[in-house]
Order: C-alpha cells, then sequence, then structure tokens
C-alpha cells in the first residue's frame, strides 16, 4: 500500500467541499475573518509604534534637556539655596571638556514678543540658540532654507529661523526666506523654515510655534546672556548617565556645586522615557495580537469542526483501510493536510483583504489632523508575518490533529455496525 499522495489529498478536500458547501464556506470565511483582524490588529500596533517613535523624536533623538535650579548641598563653605546660571560661554567649554558628548546646544527665551511683518503683527516666543541646537532638536529646514550656523553667531548676524506654523500665520502661501521680520521692531531676515512635525512631548512651548536668533544676536537686542535650558546629547544613547555626570562635574567646578547634587539641574532624559515608551508599546502589540489570535482561534475550532464531520462521514472507509492494514500514519495525515488547506486557503484570502485594506488607509491624508498623525498608517512587517504564519500553521495542525487522533482511535469491527 503506497502513501496517499498529495494530489489525491487535494481531490478528496475539494469533493468533500462541492458536497458542504456552505459548511466549507463559512469555515473558510471564518479564518479569513480571524487572519484579516489579526493582521490589521498587529499592523496598527506596527504603525501607532512607528508614529509613536517618530512623535518621541520630534523634540530631538537621544538627548537630555537641563534646566538649571539651585543647589541644595554644602560644598567646600557654600551654602545651599545658590542658584545656579549658566552663561552662553558653557556651551564651547562643555563640547570641548565632556568626553563622550556629541554635542551641547544652548537657549535663551523671551515669550510674547511682538512680531510684525507689513501690517501683519502678532506675539511669538523668540528664542536665543546656539548653532548646534537645531541639529540636536530636529529642526530640520525646510528645501531652499538652512538653520542658524557658526558663522551667524560669531557675527551676530539678525537671521531668523522659523518654525513651519508661524511662518504660515505670518507669511501665509508666501515663501518667507529671505523676506524681513521685525521682531520687537528690530529687522531680521528670514533664513529657514523648519519642516513640519509631530511632537509627543515638548517644554516651553511647540517648536512649530516659535522663532529662532542666534544667541549672540538675542543677548545684543535683549540684554540676556542667562542660559534658560541646555540641550546634550551623547555619541552614544547607554552612556547618557556618565554624559551627565562629566556635565555635572565640568559646570561644578565652574560654578561651585556638588557634582553630585541633583537638584542643581532638572533633566529630562529622552533615552529613558524612549525606554518606557517601547515597553508600553510591545505591551500594546502583544495586547492586539492575543486579540487578533483569538479570534482567528475561533475561525480554527470552525475547521477541527469541520474535520470532526469528514471523520465521522468516512468512519466505514477509515475502518475498512484500518482492517486491510493501513498504517497509522496513512488514516491521519489526509485528515490533517486537510485541515491544513481549509487554514491556509482562508488564511490567504484573509492576508489579501488585510493588503487591500491597508493599501487603502494608508491613503486617507493626515496632515492637519494631529490625532490621525498619531495613530500612524497600519504597516505589515516581517515579524508580523511570521507571527501570523506561526499562529496560522500552529490552528490548521491543532484543527487537523485532533480530530486525525480520533480517526487513527478507530476500531474497524465497530465501523461493520456504524450506520
Amino acid at each position: 500500500m503506497h502513501n496517499p499522495r498529495i494530489g489525491l489529498i487535494i481531490y478528496l478536500f475539494l469533493n468533500s467541499s462541492r458536497v458542504q458547501k456552505k459548511r466549507a464556506i463559512l469555515t473558510v470565511a471564518s479564518i479569513a475573518w480571524g487572519t484579516l483582524s489579526l493582521l490589521l490588529l498587529l499592523a496598527f500596533g506596527e504603525g501607532i509604534g512607528i508614529s509613536t517613535s517618530t512623535a518621541m523624536q520630534g523634540i530631538g533623538k537621544d538627548i537630555a534637556v537641563l534646566w538649571p535650579g539651585t543647589t541644595s548641598l554644602v560644598w567646600q563653605g557654600l551654602p545651599p539655596g545658590r542658584a545656579v546660571r549658566p552663561e552662553i560661554e558653557v556651551i564651547d567649554l562643555l563640547n570641548k571638556r565632556v568626553p563622550g558628548l556629541f554635542g551641547a546646544a544652548g537657549e535663551i527665551q523671551r515669550y510674547s514678543a511682538v512680531i510684525k511683518y507689513g501690517k501683519i503683527g502678532t506675539n511669538a516666543t523668540v528664542k536665543g540658540v546656539t548653532w548646534g541646537f537645531g541639529e540636536l532638536r530636529n529642526h530640520i529646514p525646510a528645501p531652499g532654507s538652512r538653520f542658524i550656523d557658526p558663522m551667524d553667531e560669531r557675527l551676530r548676524r539678525r537671521v531668523a529661523f522659523l518654525g513651519d506654523e508661524i511662518a504660515k500665520k505670518i507669511y501665509g502661501n508666501v515663501d518667507p526666506v529671505g523676506k524681513e521680520l521685525l521682531i520687537e521692531k528690530i529687522p531680521y531676515t528670514v533664513i529657514g523654515v523648519m519642516m513640519p512635525k509631530v511632537m509627543m512631548g515638548n517644554y516651553n512651548g511647540m517648536d512649530k510655534d516659535q522663532i529662532c536668533i542666534p544667541i549672540t544676536t538675542f543677548k545684543a537686542q535683549f540684554g540676556m546672556d542667562r542660559l534658560h535650558t541646555l540641550i546634550i546629547r551623547p555619541d552614544h544613547p547607554e552612556e547618557m548617565g556618565a554624559v551627565l555626570e562629566g556635565v555635572n562635574k565640568v559646570l561644578g567646578t565652574k560654578y561651585g556645586f556638588d557634582p553630585a547634587d541633583k537638584r542643581v539641574f532638572g533633566t529630562w532624559d529622552t533615552v529613558e522615557s524612549s525606554k518606557s515608551q517601547r515597553n508600553t508599546m510591545t505591551g500594546l502589540k502583544i495586547f492586539l495580537g492575543i486579540i487578533g489570535a483569538l479570534t482567528l482561534i475561533i475561525g480554527g475550532v470552525g475547521v477541527a469542526n469541520i474535520m470532526y464531520a469528514v471523520v465521522k462521514e468516512r468512519t466505514r472507509e477509515i475502518g475498512v483501510k484500518m482492517a486491510l492494514g493501513a498504517r497509522r500514519s496513512w488514516i491521519t495525515g489526509p485528515v490533517v493536510i486537510e485541515g491544513m488547506l481549509y487554514t491556509l486557503l482562508g488564511g490567504a484570502i484573509g492576508l489579501l483583504m488585510a493588503m487591500a485594506a491597508i493599501v487603502l488607509l494608508g491613503c486617507i491624508p493626515t496632515e492637519g489632523n494631529e490625532a490621525l498623525a498619531m495613530l500612524g498608517k497600519p504597516t505589515l512587517s516581517v515579524p508580523i508575518g511570521l507571527v501570523s504564519a506561526a499562529i496560522l500553521g500552529f490552528i490548521g495542525l491543532a484543527a487537523g490533529y485532533f480530530p486525525a487522533r480520533r480517526a487513527a482511535s478507530i476500531n474497524p469491527a465497530e465501523t461493520l455496525r456504524y450506520e
């Protein structure tokens, strides 16, 4: 007796499906729906993860934001409670002396500065920033524009870099690059506009509504030289702790405070924030995957039921085969493969439906809608495909195995009395 051929098994599968059309269609439909649900849930989880990660980096990738405060420890005879206010010059000092530092930048803010262009007037936050600020804080210039450079800072040029929303508010649809802008009645030339970006977190307001000018120009106009904020970025994210310690040591030496004093600078470490965000998104993806898998398991129960019915219908046939000496694998193999065929057919249909839905959802515009932008676009990835294939394979195997085991346990003598 020869092993059953795949072609014969497929023929029996199609023949059985024609006999029980409704049952077969409903079974395949349930698998397809479960596959569609699983893939869409995982794709939405992937899309949310990507958009959230992008939004987290809107403020800057792997940076720490430091706000100067007051000392809380006695240091070399000096009392606690002393305010520490670094000057502009410490940025160069940090860049030269802190090992493992990719870059440091500083900023000073002036809130509600009067801005005017022609007859259009408004109020906005104006920041005096060092030239490295743009790269650290992810201020990407739109095509045809640029951010503040070292020469602007050195020569105290009156140039301005605008957030995309404030640029639209002042200039409308006109390209502002090269045009004049009055900041507190002082003329500036617009050199750049920021590319739109999504920000999940911020401090002192959203970047899109603010204006950046060279910090030396800011000092000359407003007479302020004490930094409101320090931006720090290490060469590698895992070195953030060591770099922050190095910053405290350099500034502690200059301003006379204990480098171990945690109250001198308020610190927002985005590396740690990103870890928490990634853990949260991993939990969300697992949760969505479990929901989708449970939906798919319901379809698998349907496949198992139809295979139990197939075994019941073939009881006499199975009994005769076993009486003639058929091996156990000859009985179980066709049943398992038929169960897999039902599952794979439904899975393929569900995959095509999911791909079509993802393409259609990806065409929905998100510009101007922050909720849709944060939700992201559903995305299929290799891990999602592997997880879905593994779940489908397991369900198909289980849906065929248990009915096949029952078929193999049939007593050939009892099949003669089976009606």
